[in-house]
């Protein structure tokens, strides 16, 4: 067995993580929103105002602080317009994007409003620049979140919405580089600067505005964008990076082997050299650290289930796709001075979701409980873990331990992840500055091709654990493609 040290000072502080690192993105796309999240009033499934319950209370139990909508590549087609008032005047169109299929309208900007009402987050409105207007996009935000006398507000009440609704994160196009336009970044900065000088903060509402920031790697995107957007009309840059092992090739969810098990946590760990290339050049222009890093879409993205629309993106989920969670959300906290946001893509039964659903069925997935393990973290300080690692296979720079730690109301939680496949690990660390008198610990872990599925929702599930805690020693075993938690207090 493996034995690894980890030392941890209460009082060596990186940043804040807001609640927001945890959030989650949810697109007209296949069955993430209408079967997934919408199912309508009339439904014999249990709803509230067409909104899944068990959806609802899912999303309640682990947190879920924002949610992007209404994409996506879709949100550069949306038009606002066609989506509100009553739903037999609704517009019927067909959406390009994500095969063909006609698009009802039937949840549009009140429908979503009163999802993130009932499960308790915060709205982040992706705005359409690729196919909108200025005009458009500027009526959108008078409509949501102004309580005076105009056209767009008194369209709300007319609506059934009396009061103006608080909407705080407003992204001003999506992955404008790619099918959001094919600009150049110097062409979309120019753009950026148009529409967010009409998109107005309304009734006390504050807008925190988003740019489109880079695809991946793309280093001189991000440099354009600092160059040419400055603190005071820009909050947020927002990049996009997916874990595909082997692209361009789609690989199987389930049916991997160990080969490209291990490509793909070595390309979920690259994520970390992205926002340190991409801090590096923030902080040149921006030192202060005024505007946020985003990253708005992230997540595995394998070959879609078989017997499935390919245009759907529904894939099954693995002890695989957790161990890519937890090194994802470890490394987010670790940058938590400049990384603002994060969204998982996506929600419900596309690519990496944390909830699948089927009829009036519902399976919570592995990534799903990785996020529950991970909640504590939410509104905590951040704390630089260190510790002493070792590649997870010979011949490849891929640390075998993911790790990070967070201190809040007086209580240090710490989240891990053993990436190997056949050896567990011991785990001894050193608490400095926290004199911690109890341990409490919970655990996923399953071989790791496992996955839940309509016959068997629990096969990978969250247990109790024991972690061990005596004079300053935390000591504990992690086992072989396992997720912890550890929860130490005073």
């Amino acid at each position: 067995m493996k034995k690894l040290s980890l030392v941890i000072n209460a009082k060596d502080k990186i940043g804040h993580i807001n609640p927001e690192i945890y959030s989650h993105f949810s697109e007209h796309l296949g069955r993430c929103v209408y079967d997934g999240i919408f199912v309508g009033k009339d439904s014999k499934i249990p709803n509230i105002d067409g909104i899944r319950k068990d959806i609802i209370d899912a999303f309640k139990q682990i947190k879920v602080p924002a949610v992007r909508w209404p994409g996506g590549a879709f949100a550069d087609e949306y038009h606002w317009k066609d989506g509100i008032g009553p739903l037999e005047n609704r517009k019927k169109i067909t959406n390009t994007n994500w095969g063909g299929i006609i698009e009802d309208n039937s949840f549009g900007t009140h429908e979503f409003m009163r999802f993130c009402e009932l499960v308790g987050c915060e709205p982040y409105i992706n705005g359409n620049v690729g196919s909108g207007t200025v005009q458009e996009m500027s009526e959108w935000v008078e409509y949501m979140t102004s309580d005076g006398q105009s056209p767009m507000a008194d369209l709300r009440r007319a609506n059934g919405q009396e009061k103006p609704w608080k909407v705080k994160f407003l992204g001003i196009g999506n992955e404008s580089w790619g099918c959001g336009g094919n600009m150049r970044p110097e062409y979309y900065a120019d753009e950026y600067k148009r529409f967010q000088t009409y998109t107005k903060n309304h009734s006390g509402n504050q807008l925190y505005k988003i740019a489109c920031g880079p695809n991946s790697f793309d280093l001189n995107w991000m440099e354009v964008m600092m160059k040419n957007l400055n603190p005071g009309m820009v909050n947020g840059i927002d990049q996009h990076y997916y874990t595909m092992p082997v692209w361009p090739q789609m690989e199987s969810a389930t049916d991997f082997d160990d080969d490209v098990y291990y490509k793909t946590i070595s390309s979920a760990n690259f994520i970390n050299t992205i926002i340190t290339r991409d801090c590096e050049i923030m902080n040149r222009y921006d030192p202060e650290k005024k505007i946020g890093l985003i990253i708005g879409e992230w997540g595995c993205w394998h070959a879609v289930e078989e017997e499935t629309n390919p245009a759907f993106l529904y894939q099954q989920n693995t002890m695989r796709d957790a161990l890519v969670a937890a090194i994802h959300l470890n490394i987010f906290n670790s940058h938590s001075d400049r990384l603002v946001m994060a969204n998982l893509a996506q929600m419900v039964n596309v690519l990496q979701a944390i909830i699948l659903t089927k009829d009036e069925k519902l399976i919570k997935t592995p990534t799903y409980h990785v996020f529950d393990l991970f909640k504590e973290h939410q509104n905590g300080d951040a704390l630089y873990c260190y510790s002493e690692n070792q590649n997870m296979r010979e011949g490849l720079d891929t640390p075998l331990l993911s790790s990070s730690a967070s201190i809040k109301d007086g209580v240090l939680t710490i989240t891990l992840a053993n990436t190997s496949l056949d050896q567990d690990v011991e785990i001894c660390g050193d608490l400095i500055h926290f004199n911690g008198t109890a341990a409490k610990a919970r655990i996923l872990k399953n071989e790791v091709h496992a996955y839940n599925d309509f016959d068997n929702s629990d096969k990978v599930k969250i247990e109790d654990y024991k972690a061990e805690l005596e004079n300053g020693k935390l000591k504990l075993i992690l086992p072989a493609c396992s997720v912890v938690e550890v929860r130490l207090s005073k």
